[in-house]
């Protein structure tokens, strides 16, 4: 009995690890954009918030960038700047740059969901090559015990 199909089992078990790896690597990545994805929604949830609580008049703090803010005073409430992506953005009232703003929530969960669904598709793959690896790992051990029992027979 040669010892060296027992090294390309090690091979493909190593092989094997490698792919889970890579596997769950990808899963991190993509939780990660799920969850900047949902920090993208709270923004939008808070933006929307503003825009049914303020009032022509008011005053408020805009972003300039770089954690530094500018007070104003609110113009006219119906005139909102909305991006629509793609670098593009367009003035609407208020009631449609809720809807705007909704409708690109609606794009995020939908993107959440496929992203979800890929991460369920990699969790299976993984469970299957897990599986894969803990066969291999038995039948390594089954041919040691098969080779033990014949060293020790011969032996005798």
């Amino acid at each position: 009995m040669s010892l060296g199909g027992g090294g390309g089992a090690q091979q493909q078990l190593q092989q094997l690890a490698e792919e889970i790896e890579q596997i769950d690597e990808q899963i991190e990545v993509l939780r990660g954009e799920i969850e900047g994805l949902r920090q993208q929604k709270t923004e939008i949830d808070e933006a929307i918030e503003a825009i049914e609580t303020l009032e022509t008049g008011e005053t408020v703090q805009v972003p300039l960038g770089g954690e530094a803010y500018l007070r104003a005073e609110v113009q006219d409430i119906d005139e909102i700047i909305v991006e629509f992506g793609g670098g593009y953005a367009a003035e609407r009232e208020q009631d449609g740059a809720i809807d705007t703003l909704e409708s690109k929530k609606d794009t995020l969960d939908d993107r959440i969901e496929d992203i979800q669904s890929d991460i369920a598709e990699l969790e299976t793959e993984s469970e299957e090559l897990e599986q894969q690896a803990q066969q291999m790992q038995q039948q390594q051990m089954q041919q040691m015990q098969q080779m033990q029992q014949q060293q020790q027979q011969q032996d005798e």
